[in-house]
């Protein structure tokens, strides 16, 4: 029975349901979790968890990759389960049970989060990590995603695996775990090339360990892949025409440098314009990859991908699992602090594409804060990628709603400084942000890339913090203003704002 999957006989003992694995959880537990923006992710055991929390209480800090797929986080929340949650989520009711405080919330760097493993500053007493197979060394072979799991399975007293056998086992292979270890003997990370293999298939795991091993056949949660709109195919055009200049300008290749791009509806529309324009032998070295970049394979422009984890939508799942022989030469996954790695990334000289939720005048970007206060997702990989990469891009809409600009004097909150931001871009245009001094920058921004609405306001307050001086001028008592009008006024505009 399921030797083909558990290929350690005396384990198959060891075979639970979901139900009496979640018995092993006591109260004020450090809980780790495989699960990278939705794939890879526990489907049963922290749901059958979250179900026990609601006749038998109990708290846990729990620790994954990334973000949770269906709506486990939230079930989470819902049953008063987390205490502390980290490092990144995408959950609407653990949104608003973090911004209620009733959840502490740790968001943290991606490429960082294993460190806090690996040096035993949160000790983890169960993991729960979702495989194909165990091996005969009782090695697991991971899913759709790594992420923290190698970490999470060193570092462990016990650990739960979740069998799943909707996943092939052709994903055999894909994986290359490795890790650079612990000051001082960290190790230097050889990735020379997006391809470069320097580890295992496989997560190496003492088979004592192994608490309780639950059988799943649940896929994982579909992205929701929006259709790209006039807005995201303008930013897109912007980009595209952008990098065009740059190989004329014999800075860049017609394959570019290899591409790191954020998760969502803009990230895709950008990379799935690289199907249409004048680009081949594309290289991807990201954390997610995503639809567009096997639209990209099937297109004959995508040379190969290394990241994290798997995240498509359910038309892409199932073309690319019920063929996966077909695109695993093109594909690597890696533990997410390889994925994230500043030394990798720098080397690569890789080009990032990030999303920002506001950008102020000078560049700081706010990737993670409404308002300054209230998290949305999280930092990711963001920050991983822009500090290290050879050319940082960041990509919003100018404005959304009646009277919400995403460009403002002054960012609310501020994840990745105007010293990371070389390229700004909204469906208005694009300012290349290089070279450039704060007040060369502000203008620039103000006059490419913000709404017509906004930007005489925005020259207004910028030329009135000019005659106050400053090498990046401000007006204190003004530059959360725009904010402050929201709020009251439900407009950041001080007059009615015209059609958006």
């Amino acid at each position: 029975m399921h030797s083909n999957r558990i290929n350690i006989p005396q384990l198959h003992s060891r075979i639970k349901t979901a139900e009496d694995a979640a018995g092993l959880f006591k109260d004020k537990m450090v809980v780790a979790s495989s699960g990278f923006t939705k794939a890879g992710d526990s489907k049963a055991v922290l749901k059958a968890l979250a179900a026990r929390a609601a006749n038998d209480p109990l708290q846990i800090t729990l620790i994954t990759g990334a973000s949770l797929g269906h709506g486990t986080d939230g079930l989470l929340a819902a049953n008063h389960v987390l205490a502390k949650r980290m490092p990144f989520q995408v959950d609407p009711v653990l949104r608003r049970s973090i911004n209620e405080g009733e959840v502490l919330f740790l968001d943290q760097h991606l490429g960082e989060s294993a460190e806090l493993i690996n040096e035993g500053i949160v000790p983890i007493d169960i993991a729960i990590i979702e495989a194909v197979k165990i091996n005969e060394d009782g090695s697991l072979v991971p899913t759709t995603s790594v992420g923290n799991s190698p970490a999470f399975a060193a570092a462990a007293k016990q650990i739960i695996v979740e069998i799943n056998t909707s996943v092939p086992l052709s994903l055999e292979g894909v994986h290359d775990i490795f890790s650079a270890g612990i000051w001082p003997s960290r190790k230097i990370i050889p990735i020379t090339e997006t391809g470069t293999r320097i580890g295992n298939s496989s997560i190496q795991v003492d088979p004592s360990k192994i608490v309780a091993i639950v059988l799943t056949e649940t896929t994982d949660s579909p992205a929701q892949i929006n259709e790209r709109d006039e807005k995201t195919r303008a930013i897109a055009n912007h980009l595209l025409e952008f990098f065009n200049h740059e190989i004329k300008k014999g800075r860049l290749l017609p394959s570019l440098r290899p591409l790191q791009s954020g998760i969502g509806k803009v990230a895709n529309a950008v990379m799935e314009g690289f199907i249409d324009g004048n680009f081949h032998n594309l290289t991807m070295y990201s954390e997610v990859i995503q639809d567009s970049a096997f639209n990209l394979i099937d297109a004959g422009k995508l040379a190969f991908a290394s990241a994290s984890s798997i995240t498509v939508s359910q038309e892409c799942y199932q073309r690319v699992f019920n063929n996966f022989e077909r695109y695993k030469p093109y594909l690597i996954l890696r533990p997410q602090d390889i994925s994230n790695a500043a030394e990798v990334i720098h080397r690569l000289g890789v080009i990032s594409i990030n999303t920002a939720i506001e950008c102020d005048i000078y560049g700081n970007v706010n990737s993670t804060h409404i308002g300054g206060t209230h998290m949305m997702n999280g930092i990711g990989g963001s920050n991983d990628f822009a500090r290290n990469a050879y050319m940082s891009v960041f990509v919003t809409q100018s404005s959304s709603k009646a009277g919400i600009s995403h460009i403002v004097p002054m960012a609310s909150h501020i994840d990745n400084t105007e010293h990371d931001v070389d390229i700004f871009v909204t469906e208005n245009g694009l300012a290349d942000l290089r070279g450039l001094a704060p007040r060369e920058k502000a203008r620039l921004i103000i006059n490419n890339c913000a709404h017509v609405s906004y930007r005489d306001e925005l020259n207004e307050y910028f030329n009135n913090a000019c005659k106050a001086g400053g090498q990046t001028p401000h007006l204190l008592q003004e530059a959360l203003s725009w904010h402050t009008r929201l709020k009251e006024n439900g407009t950041m505009l001080k007059t009615n704002p015209v059609e958006f």
